[in-house]
């Protein structure tokens, strides 16, 4: 196994535990790009075909800068997908109309698949295939990474059933940057189980890919500009949706089936119908629900997927109906929603985009009453049952964590070490705000036996104001919040930021985190929400389904979920890291070694 540079590992380290504080960094903005890429990443040389492995789909995948109309006036500079079929069906690979999006990509379970990936640009990029159960040399790890000018080859056979998937860049440390700029595009699975159903098809079937952007008055794409931005995770001022503005979909007066993706680095959204009208939801991340499900509303994170019927019959020709994300709190801690004040505040009330009815016709097919059906696991199936493998989500100064720790190569702790062919029972729980009641994650846990950076021993943020938490160091800058970070809950792990916080107590810090695991799908067990939370939570825990197949899953400030995960055929590296992509790029993002 490579080892990662200690030197350069050390410097962060002592950055992220000393005493300059977020407000500090919020004005220096090139102390924040000289930070990037000082984590060593070891380089494998890039992988080459397999003259044994018999592709019945190859396709050359392409990454580069480009200039997209999306404003009136000056194109805008874009990072850019571009896809061709080498071999196989030519409808592998379709193109959005007017989108500086990826292409979509169809594939069938059972294809063996074969992907060349061109790096066009002027850094690293690897591509990772969010959603699909392929090997780890397959997945996308930053390991993997090519250099500008590069190719690397993808070979795999498509196990996952029928599903909306996502195709976008995992290098170390610049993912949000890259997916932000425009690299991003959709990967469906088909199968036979969903060929049966008849659900709409062709030109009834829409891609929904929402974004939000920040742009400048040259129609410029911006992106973070200080650490508070990073910090909270980034949030534009304009709503795209295929990589347009103001998005409106011309549709005829039958059903529809609207494939929803949030495509956005950290925005969460709160999905709703303008008119009250409940949505009807078919499936989510890991593909068909086993029966329709309808919500007022649905919560949408970073990489989540949401497969909606949406049925126009009746309506009259030349009606609207606007998709709107509603108010909702608790997403960010207090500080965070000070901090950001653009036109579009997280939480509020905006459209996303619009469906107008411009024909009128007769025929529609019909909502089935069963979807699909699929293996459903219990607690008894699993290897641990009395012993959750522990996912503790922590923010730390100038870093975000999981299990104590920021990611590093080669960091895999004994409870990250996961047997292949098991089924694994696993907790996502904030291993800090102690005394709120939040639930253990399960007795003699191994979590947090390191201490982990800023856990146990302070951060000594010091933010001109004096947040002297633990270590005190400050800086002279001086906040006095007196934060220090005591008793470790979860089985000894950084929990308990006891002690005077204010501002919210020991979930000041605390924000909302979309957990995304590689891998196969996992199906959630259950949610606990933490006393002194409800209010916030009621706001959005209508808008959660978990009776479908997921990969990434929203945990709420004081919130622990409990879900059952398999780690069946492939072993090696799979990550597993918040899909607030600001969030992974500081270190909120792990790896499990399956052996």
């Amino acid at each position: 196994m490579f080892s990662p540079n200690n030197n350069n590992y050390s410097r962060r380290r002592f950055l992220s535990q000393s005493g300059l504080g977020l407000l500090a960094f919020a004005g220096m903005p090139g102390l924040l790009n000289a930070m990037e890429g000082m984590q060593a990443m070891p380089k494998l040389p890039p992988r080459q075909a397999n003259p044994n492995f018999k592709a019945d789909v190859e396709i050359e995948l392409f990454c580069k800068p480009a200039s997209v109309p999306i404003f009136v006036g000056q194109q805008t500079r874009v990072l850019q997908y571009s896809a061709r079929v080498l071999n196989g069906p030519k409808d592998a690979v379709t193109e959005i109309p007017g989108s500086y999006l990826g292409p979509l990509i169809h594939l069938q379970k059972g294809q063996k698949v074969r992907i060349h990936l061109h790096n066009g640009l002027s850094e690293t990029t690897v591509t990772h295939w969010h959603g699909l159960h392929v090997p780890a040399e397959m997945d996308g790890h930053p390991l993997y990474a090519i250099d500008p000018g590069e190719k690397l080859v993808y070979e795999f056979e498509v196990l996952n059933r029928a599903s909306m998937n996502i195709y976008h860049p995992h290098p170390h440390e610049i993912t949000a940057k890259q997916v932000y700029h425009g690299l991003a595009g959709a990967l469906f699975v088909h199968d036979e189980e969903e060929a049966a159903l008849g659900l709409p098809s062709g030109a009834y079937e829409i891609p929904i890919v929402i974004q939000d952007r920040l742009f400048d008055d040259q129609n410029q794409l911006v992106y973070v500009r200080h650490m508070h931005e990073r910090m909270m995770g980034f949030y534009g001022d304009r709503i795209l949706v295929n990589g347009r503005a103001e998005f409106q979909i011309d549709v005829e007066s039958r059903a529809y089936r609207l494939r929803i993706l949030n495509g956005s680095t950290a925005r969460i959204y709160k999905l709703a119908w303008d008119d009250g009208t409940h949505i009807t939801v078919i499936g989510v991340d890991g593909g068909l629900l086993e029966k329709p499900e309808t919500k007022p509303y649905m919560m949408l994170a970073p990489g989540e997927r949401l497969d909606v019927w949406a049925d126009f019959s009746g309506r009259a020709e030349g009606s609207q109906l606007v998709m709107r994300s509603l108010p909702f709190s608790g997403v960010l801690p207090s500080m965070g929603m000070m901090m950001h004040r653009g036109s579009l505040p997280v939480g509020s009330d905006y459209p996303v985009f619009t469906v107008k009815v411009t024909r009128k016709v007769s025929d529609s097919p019909k909502l089935p009453n069963t979807l699909s059906s699929f293996r459903r696991y219990q607690i008894a199936d699993t290897a641990n049952p009395n012993k959750p493998v522990p996912i503790g989500i922590s923010e730390a100064h100038m870093a975000m964590l999981l299990n104590g720790r920021p990611y590093a190569y080669n960091d895999v702790q004994d409870f990250e070490r996961i047997p292949v062919n098991s089924i694994q029972l696993m907790e996502i729980f904030h291993a800090h705000g102690g005394g709120h009641g939040q639930p253990a994650a399960g007795d003699g846990q191994a979590a947090g036996q390191q201490g982990g950076m800023g856990m146990g021993m302070g951060m000594g943020m010091g933010m001109g104001m004096g947040m002297g938490m633990g270590m005190g160091m400050g800086m002279g800058m001086g906040m006095g919040m007196g934060m220090g970070m005591g008793g470790m809950r979860h089985g000894g792990m950084g929990g308990g930021m006891g002690g005077g916080m204010g501002m919210g107590g020991g979930m000041m810090m605390s924000m909302a985190h979309p957990i995304h695991m590689h891998g196969q799908s996992f199906q959630i067990v259950s949610r606990s929400i933490a006393n002194g939370m409800e209010h916030d939570y009621a706001t959005v825990s209508d808008g959660f389904i978990d009776s479908g197949l997921k990969d990434t899953v929203l945990v709420m400030p004081g919130e622990s979920v409990r879900l059952i995960k398999p780690f069946q055929d492939f072993k090696g590296l799979f990550m597993y890291h918040c899909h607030n992509l600001e969030h992974e790029d500081m270190g909120m993002m792990r790896d499990f070694l399956v052996v």
